[in-house]
């Protein structure tokens, strides 16, 4: 079931990321496309104007010595061998042939064809195939530009029209080519893009199924730790019962059971609680700076009783006046979960030895306590909620593995680092490091 919740929302992720970034994709190339279709076909609309502009015709007395006499009108159309090929075709206001002006080589009917197909879409300037090329055409109407012999200029509007044809066969195979190099790459950045984008969403989505794995963990643990103490409270309430006739005083073993069971059950609420609120991704950790190396020493002091009576040897190397920004209160509660826990573990006359000393722009704690350690594969393992590596005395030390889950998570939302090593049957040490 979490399977396929988790699966349909890895797909989710995907989809969405796919459909972002292909509509990017997209738009990024419509507008390479875009701005290439303009560039071209702008440059071949100047073309056409260009090929279209009569020559000036010049009349009156000071006449080229080249030109007919009588006033008549001097013309002459370039065709440029560079740029594509053009040509054009003079026709009176029926779309007849009045003349053709071309350096083409192509039969008249092609000619003919030509004018007839452009002359009945006239209004609509578009693209003709002929001769298998592509041609795109102009229609204006012809203007003389007269200079009289006295300087003045004038235009005369005649009737007839100029059909101005160019070639724009290669441009439109470089646009198609472009739109197929587009649309190719765009299938390759698809694909492309669908293996990132899965590779993300896995990546995404496994924090959450691993979170959610360890809720289901959490719960199932909190769970079972909680039948212990009510197991406990049930029986000796049953037995309580089964004796109603005996006084409270005899049955004194029976509640100081209850008592026990009832404050493991506090004790572990009281755990939970804890490490709830210091989750709390809303509550702020409060950082103000502080003594360490004092708050050090008084959680030593609290402890001493215990180390004593438990014949452990203590050393401390503990530098001082170091001032750290951070919670006080927490940090002592992770001093004091990893002091208790070093007790806990150590062998009957063993050693505990704790450091606190600045290394570069931190400041780093260590406590080693000799023992029965810890074992390589369990390393990894020591900081998971209602984790212990040594379940059997759980019930003789009241331990339900959240006491280095909690340190854990304190130093985390301090912004440090907490680790561990061990050697088996030697020794175990413990370090969280904190920035000044």
């Amino acid at each position: 079931m979490e399977n396929k919740m988790f699966i349909k929302l890895r797909n989710k992720f995907l989809i969405l990321n796919m459909a972002i970034t292909s509509m990017v994709m997209i738009a990024a190339f419509a507008i390479i496309y875009f701005i290439t279709y303009s560039n071209i076909h702008s440059e071949i609309q100047k073309k056409l104007n260009a090929g279209s502009e009569m020559q000036i015709a010049i009349e009156g007395t000071d006449l080229p010595d080249d030109a007919e006499k009588g006033g008549s009108m001097v013309t002459s159309q370039n065709f440029s061998l560079d740029g594509p090929l053009s040509f054009n075709i003079e026709v009176d206001t029926d779309g007849k042939i009045l003349k053709i002006n071309s350096f083409i080589d192509m039969p008249n009917e092609a000619y003919y064809k030509a004018a007839e197909t452009a002359w009945s879409n006239r209004k609509n300037n578009t693209t003709i195939t002929l001769e298998g090329k592509q041609w795109k055409y102009t229609i204006n109407q012809m203007r003389k530009h007269v200079i009289q012999g006295n300087g003045q200029q004038y235009t005369v509007v005649e009737n007839k029209y100029q059909i101005m044809f160019l070639d724009v066969t290669e441009s439109n195979k470089t646009l198609f080519e472009l739109l197929t190099t587009l649309l190719f790459v765009g299938l390759i950045m698809i694909f492309v893009i669908f293996i990132i984008s899965l590779y993300f969403a896995n990546r995404a989505i496994r924090p959450i199924a691993e979170t959610w794995e360890k809720q289901k963990q959490f719960v199932a643990d909190a769970s079972h730790e909680l039948k212990t103490p009510l197991s406990i409270i049930n029986a000796n309430y049953d037995a309580l019962l089964a004796n109603q006739e005996e006084t409270i005083k005899s049955q004194l073993k029976w509640l100081g059971y209850i008592r026990i069971g009832t404050d493991r059950m506090t004790k572990l609420i009281n755990d939970l609680l804890s490490l709830a609120k210091i989750e709390d991704i809303n509550l702020e950790a409060q950082k103000t700076p502080f003594n360490m190396s004092s708050a050090i020493h008084d959680v030593m002091l609290s402890m001493e009783a215990v180390v004593l009576e438990k014949g452990i040897g203590l050393s401390h190397s503990i530098e001082p006046d170091i001032i750290v920004k951070g919670d006080p209160e927490r940090v002592k509660q992770v001093v004091t979960i990893l002091f208790d826990n070093a007790i806990k573990y150590s062998n009957e006359n063993g050693q505990i030895d704790i450091s606190l000393k600045k290394s570069k722009r931190q400041v780093v704690f260590s406590i080693k306590n000799s023992g029965k350690g810890i074992a390589k594969q369990d390393l990894a393992k020591v900081f998971d909620r209602f984790y212990r590596a040594d379940p059997s005395r759980t019930h003789e030390n009241g331990s339900y593995g959240l006491g280095l889950s909690i340190a854990k998570t304190i130093i985390d939302r301090l912004g440090g680092e907490i680790g561990a090593t061990s050697v088996e049957n030697e020794w175990t040490t413990f370090t969280f490091t904190l920035r000044l």
